[in-house]
């Protein structure tokens, strides 16, 4: 696995050790990797390098069967800096396919790509289906369709997973890319624990080759930007925001037709309720002490919106409410 230790490779690598698959992941040695690592004390094997590095890549996928990629630049830091971004996701996966080409035993490859790649679609009527255009509209979503399609004319045999919105316990931090989602938007969701189902279940049934499936939690986990942050902030403790603290801007999610992809890895176990328990698990005291300094709360997760003061003050002058263009992702990860 590249890029095993962001939250859906963690759930992957359990997955595939609850298979006794022996697991070689390659990652960047941080000190965040380090204690992932340590979790998994021998269970897994680590090659510390970094993809853009061909030697390090060789050296990472020398016999291995398959290979499930997720490492990857993410919004906003793919937005900020297009040229590193190019790097790690593009040259990257081509360094990546470029090695296991070069090996007498040709690996499976599996890669985590984005619903961000059909782009912003809500004058369509849903779902989005595999067979829907692909319409990138920034850095990270272009890098996508690029790395899809050196991966379909690769010669090896290959597995395209397009994730939904992921759900893990990272969202608690409560991302200001929360604000870039407007609340108008459809979304489907995956619990990060089904999405790594799905990578393990993909990379070992030999059968599904040369695939696009879309990944999401189906119609349970199916719905509207409002209905997501509302059941989330007054779960927490802290109660619905202000529409004006959202953009309006469209944005790149959209629910999905996923029976396919469902009838082949049969990874869909989890809901948004399943997440709310994964934050109480998380939180545990913190969430009574929130909801006791809820509005000193509040005010400091409005100062992380970009839009709440341009918004009122168009509210004020009587003007309309201007469209701020945003590059944005999809609430995920991957990656």
């Amino acid at each position: 696995m590249t890029g095993g230790f962001g939250s859906v490779g963690v759930f992957t690598i359990q997955e595939l050790l609850k298979k006794d698959c022996k697991v070689r992941v390659m990652e960047l040695k941080t000190a965040a990797n380090e204690k992932i690592y340590k979790k998994f004390k021998s269970d897994i094997e680590v090659i510390w390098g970094d993809i853009t590095i061909k030697e390090d890549v060789e050296r990472a996928v020398e016999n291995q069967d398959a290979v499930i990629h997720l490492a990857y630049i993410i919004p906003p830091l793919s937005e900020e800096k297009p040229d590193l971004a190019w790097e790690v996701n593009v040259e990257g996966t081509r360094n990546l396919l470029g090695a296991l080409r070069a090996f007498p035993k040709k690996a499976k490859i599996v890669f985590a790509s984005s619903v961000s790649v059909f782009g912003k679609t809500k004058t369509l009527k849903p779902p989005r289906t595999p067979l829907d255009p692909v319409m990138p509209t920034d850095n990270y979503s272009h890098h996508k369709v690029a790395c899809e399609q050196l991966i379909k004319i690769s010669g090896l045999d290959w597995v395209i997973l397009r994730l939904g919105a992921v759900l893990s316990v990272s969202l608690c931090e409560l991302d200001p890319l929360l604000f870039r989602v407007p609340l108008d938007t459809r979304i489907e969701l995956i619990h990060a624990h089904d999405a790594g189902i799905a990578l393990a279940n993909a990379v070992l049934d030999r059968n599904i080759s040369e695939k696009i499936l879309l990944i999401g939690g189906g119609p349970s986990c199916q719905m509207y930007q409002r209905e997501f942050v509302d059941k989330v902030l007054s779960f927490i403790g802290i109660g619905m925001l202000p529409d004006e603290s959202f953009s309006s801007e469209p944005y790149y999610l959209d629910w999905m037709d996923t029976t396919e992809s469902q009838n082949l890895l049969k990874f869909q176990n989890r809901n948004l309720d399943d997440f709310l328990d994964d934050i109480k698990r998380n939180l545990g005291f913190k969430r009574n002490l929130i909801k006791i300094v809820k509005p000193f709360v509040r005010y400091w997760l409005l100062g992380k919106s970009p839009y709440l003061k341009k918004n009122n003050s168009c509210k004020k002058s009587g003007k309309n409410s201007i469209r701020v263009g945003v590059k944005s992702r999809a609430v995920t990860g991957n990656g």
